[in-house]
């Protein structure tokens, strides 16, 4: 099998399958585990956007989305060369990987016919639909299951665990400036761990909120996970929040347990129920994938 995944959560599955030697071609964001960042890269930014602020992200992403161009370049060439019989795209997020007209046109160009999975999912029980489909799709639906029933139990271990507990009153923050509230599936993780976040949109896509609304919500916990950064770009992010009297805040790493729709987001259950709960659930994984800012 030869496969190609334009998109990190898709290269995670197919490494979590047992399929990670099949993978022969990858977008420039797969970077999980180490040994994808080898493969050769098909997709890249079409927009430089290192150095700039969230705010200056913001503007340029939108800019180009309004004026109907892709935010995404993909290398047809060495596309056709790696023949895939398997391509892993999405089709939910136009800012998180090339998704239906650039990458359809790109198809059209092949000399072979893969066969595409599409993987846009909008909550947790979708994403394990995806990684049932991903198996299906390079004959290893047996590990699929496997990996799904895997993940439900673990699910259970936390839910027991913070079963009772007063739920914990958060306000989950997917970009900073301008401020978005949690969408698709995060809003379902904070439930499960045993929290609350009014402003989420479970199942939908993640809104600008302005910051009174985040007042508003006099949320004990503010959890800082831009969409695309790790710990130190959180860190960086929450360091530049209002004032919000009251509540702790978090960073996280966003692009390990949150914003991609892969195997990891049940370790950021985990690790949501330990941030709510500490007493009742402790981090059972190595590292500390997050930073307390204070109170503000």
């Amino acid at each position: 099998m030869r496969i190609v995944s334009f998109l990190p959560a898709g290269s995670e599955i197919v490494h979590a399958l047992g399929a990670g030697s099949e993978l022969v071609g990858r977008s420039h964001e797969c970077d999980f585990p180490a040994a994808v960042t080898r493969l050769p890269v098909v997709s890249r930014p079409a927009l430089r956007l290192e150095g700039l602020a969230a705010e200056e992200i913001d503007r340029a992403v939108a800019g180009r989305l309004l004026s109907g161009e892709s935010l995404y370049e993909v290398d047809e060439v060495l596309l056709d060369q790696l023949q895939p019989e398997v391509i892993l795209t999405q089709d939910l997020c136009q800012v998180c990987a090339p998704s239906g007209n650039e990458l359809s046109r790109s198809l059209q160009q092949l000399n072979s016919k893969p066969r595409v999975v599409w993987l846009s999912p909008q909550s947790l029980a979708d994403i394990e639909r995806n990684i049932l489909a991903v198996g299906d799709a390079i004959g290893r639906r047996a590990e699929a299951e496997a990996l799904v029933a895997g993940n439900q139990k673990r699910i259970i271990r936390v839910g027991e665990a913070v079963a009772g507990a007063e739920p914990r009153r958060v306000v989950f923050l997917e970009w900073v400036e301008p401020v978005f509230s949690a969408g698709h599936w995060v809003p379902e993780m904070i439930g499960l761990a045993g929290g609350l976040d009014p402003l989420g949109q479970a199942g939908a896509d993640s809104v600008r909120v302005r910051w009174e609304a985040v007042v508003a919500a006099a949320p004990e916990m503010v959890i800082v996970a831009p969409c695309g950064y790790r710990l130190e770009g959180a860190l960086k992010a929450g360091r530049g929040l209002a004032p919000l009297p009251g509540a702790r805040i978090y960073a996280v790493d966003a692009n390990a347990y949150f914003a991609r729709p892969g195997p990891r987001v049940v370790e950021g259950i985990e690790l949501l129920a330990h941030l709510f709960h500490p007493e009742r659930f402790a981090w059972p994984h190595g590292g500390r994938p997050w930073a307390e800012l204070g109170s503000r």
